[in-house]
C-alpha cells in the first residue's frame, strides 16, 4: 500500500497535474466568456433574462470577470484572488439562475442538481485560494 501511495504521490505532485486541474476548474468560465464574446446579443439576452439591466455593461462585466479571474488562477499571479472571485461569482450566479425551490418536479430535480454542482465548483475554488494563501 505504501508503494501505491508513493507512486500516486509521484504522479499527482507533478506540476502539470496542478496546471491541468486549474484549467479544468476554469474551463466552464473560459468557455462561457468565449460564447458571450462570439454572440454578444445572446449574452445581453441572458442578462435581461435574469433581470440584469442595462444588459450590455453586465455582459461585459461577466466576460471580464470570467476571463480575468481565470487568467489569475492559471498564471498564479494573485491566484487566491481569482479563485475567491470565481467562487463568489458562482454562488451569486447560482442563486440568480438555479432557483430550484421555485420550481415543480421534474424540472426541480435537474435544477437542484445544477445548483449543488455549482457549490462544488465554488468549494474547489475555495480550496485553490486556501492552498495559495497557506504557502
Amino acid at each position: 500500500m505504501a508503494d501505491a501511495m508513493e507512486a500516486a504521490r509521484h504522479v499527482f505532485a507533478a506540476a502539470w497535474v496542478q496546471g491541468l486541474a486549474l484549467l479544468l476548474l476554469c474551463a466552464a468560465y473560459l468557455q462561457g466568456a468565449f460564447d458571450k464574446l462570439r454572440d454578444f446579443p445572446a449574452a445581453m439576452a441572458e442578462m435581461r433574462h435574469f433581470g440584469l439591466a442595462p444588459a450590455a455593461p453586465w455582459a461585459v462585466a461577466v466576460i471580464v470577470l470570467e476571463v480575468g479571474a481565470s487568467a489569475l488562477i492559471l498564471t498564479g499571479w494573485y491566484r487566491w484572488l481569482g479563485a475567491l472571485a470565481l467562487a463568489a461569482f458562482t454562488v451569486l450566479a447560482d442563486f440568480l439562475a438555479d432557483r430550484f425551490w421555485t420550481l415543480r418536479s421534474p424540472e426541480r430535480r435537474a435544477v437542484a442538481n445544477a445548483f449543488f454542482e455549482h457549490w462544488g465548483l465554488a468549494g474547489g475554488f475555495l480550496l485553490v485560494a486556501w492552498h495559495d494563501l497557506s504557502r
